[in-house]
């Protein structure tokens, strides 16, 4: 049984992508670490096209093999389309849930979504927001870029531990690095905004060089967040070929407030007879909520 979520802009109501279904015989027992530490995952799908070889009826099944072999507890996606969400979701089956929004509004265009597994989180409030100097308005852009960008958020409660976190899941633009700054100042004001205590995990495909751009500076500086990733520099974006090219690790995990990695942040390579699961690795790593 199914339960839709709704989110009600002002002067807007717009039916929200997510849903939530009942317990069953059949949902898979998790292993939890008796840490109680979560796994995390950002993972840029590719947007669905029907375009050999790496059309989305070649990758689905790889998908959701990199997926339960990864087994994340939470993960945030880039770029999927509401079909090809649905299709992740009917894949993963009944072990996620997820919510999220196109970026054109409703179930149009791409979608900042955040899965979840059902048996372990509870959504306490969520909301999106458009990267644009009117973050309110439904696919908004004003600094250039031609491509809507936005942000998805969510507080969760972790049954697991009894504590609340956020969660914040956004895709910078891929050509115009001015929007990209302003996309990080702006998500740093955000998360100073809601004025918590509560830690936040924020993810994405930043479309910037980490330790090297200035958007990721921005986020960053001061300690503002903390940057997972302590090991040797790799690039996530391979564009299907497996081999990165010089874009460098644009696909980050970072943590602000009372979070900390527990272990190493991994670059996933998982690929199935030479096809891969997208044309970004996913990234991937545990945190301990303190």
């Amino acid at each position: 049984m199914r339960r839709a979520i709704c989110l009600l802009f002002v002067f807007v109501a717009i039916a929200c992508s997510t849903s939530t279904r009942e317990s069953s015989a059949g949902a898979r027992a998790t292993t939890r670490p008796a840490d109680n530490s979560i796994a995390v995952m950002t993972f840029n799908v590719r947007y669905a096209s029907a375009t050999p070889p790496n059309a989305w009826w070649q990758r689905r099944n790889v998908v959701r093999e990199c997926i339960r072999k990864t087994d994340p507890d939470i993960f945030g996606t880039q770029e999927g389309l509401y079909p090809q969400l649905k299709d992740i979701e009917a894949d993963l089956e009944p072990t996620y849930d997820w919510i999220g929004l196109g970026r054109d509004g409703g179930s149009r265009g791409e979608f900042m979504s955040v899965f979840y597994k059902r048996d372990r989180f509870d959504p306490i409030e969520y909301d999106h927001f458009w990267l644009s100097d009117t973050p309110a308005v439904i696919g908004s852009t004003t600094w250039g870029h031609s491509n809507r960008r936005m942000v998805t958020w969510v507080r969760f409660l972790d049954r697991a531990t009894n504590k609340q976190f956020y969660f914040w899941n956004t895709h910078f633009d891929h050509q115009v690095q001015p929007a990209r700054e302003k996309s990080a100042k702006l998500v740093r004001d955000r998360v100073e905004a809601i004025k918590t205590n509560l830690p936040v995990i924020l993810v994405g495909d930043f479309n910037a060089k980490a330790r090297d751009n200035k958007a990721y500076q921005i986020l960053t500086e001061g300690n503002f967040f903390s940057d997972t990733y302590t090991g040797e520099e790799a690039g996530t974006f391979h564009n299907f070929r497996g081999t990165p090219g010089n874009q460098g690790r644009i696909d980050w995990i970072l943590l602000r407030g009372n979070v900390k990695a527990a272990g190493p942040t991994e670059i996933i390579r998982f690929h199935q007879n030479g096809q891969y699961p997208s044309d970004h690795f996913p990234v991937m790593t545990r945190v301990r909520l303190e």
